[in-house]
């Protein structure tokens, strides 16, 4: 993980794991998985170059050729973007589907709803899910308080490049694993 994507999962007032969503408790160390890291040896994909994956952050930040690689993967994948701004949903700030009010980000709605609207039981759309490339804007969720707790305890945008082609970045991922060893 990268610094803004491990921050983004200690955000929350009860930090997740970013992979399996497990809790996360402040200050005690993964040894087994630092100790792995320190014996596990890798191969830098840009000069070939061997060393301990420990090491592969520092050497990643000054080895031109893993940072052409890297490019390529980048480049392969993104989409050109588009012009028309007005296409693109608002995933930022979200309306509240009970009463309405307006501008919470993903976390003030939680927050809103856990306050107000606990107890009501009508059926709404999630603005957060209709605002996703794969929401469906009709959907009426059966218990939309469960639904928010379940769903949208950490934010997508962490997790998502929404300009990304997925076969397109199927395909790379394929090339690359016959090309790596």
């Amino acid at each position: 993980f990268c610094t803004p994507c491990l921050q983004e999962c200690l955000k929350p007032k009860k930090p997740v794991c970013g992979v399996c969503r497990s809790t996360l408790s402040a200050g005690s160390r993964a040894l087994d998985l630092e100790k792995q890291i320190e014996t596990t040896e890798t191969t830098c994909n840009g000069c070939n170059k061997k060393m301990y994956l420990s090491k592969m952050r520092s050497h990643a930040a000054s080895c031109s050729k893993y940072q052409n690689y890297i490019m390529e993967g980048v480049k392969a994948v993104t989409k050109e973007p588009l012009h028309n701004t007005r296409s693109f949903p608002n995933r930022f700030t979200f309306p509240c589907p009970y009463c309405s009010e307006k501008n919470f980000d993903q976390e003030g709605l939680v927050e809103h709803c856990k306050a107000l609207h606990s107890m009501d039981a009508k059926q709404v759309v999630c603005p957060i899910c209709a605002s996703m490339p794969w929401g469906d804007p009709n959907y009426r969720s059966a218990n939309f308080m469960e639904h928010l707790q379940r769903r949208h305890r950490f934010s997508y945008d962490t997790f998502v490049d929404y300009d990304a082609d997925e076969d397109d970045m199927m395909a790379q991922v394929l090339m690359r694993s016959l090309r790596d060893k």
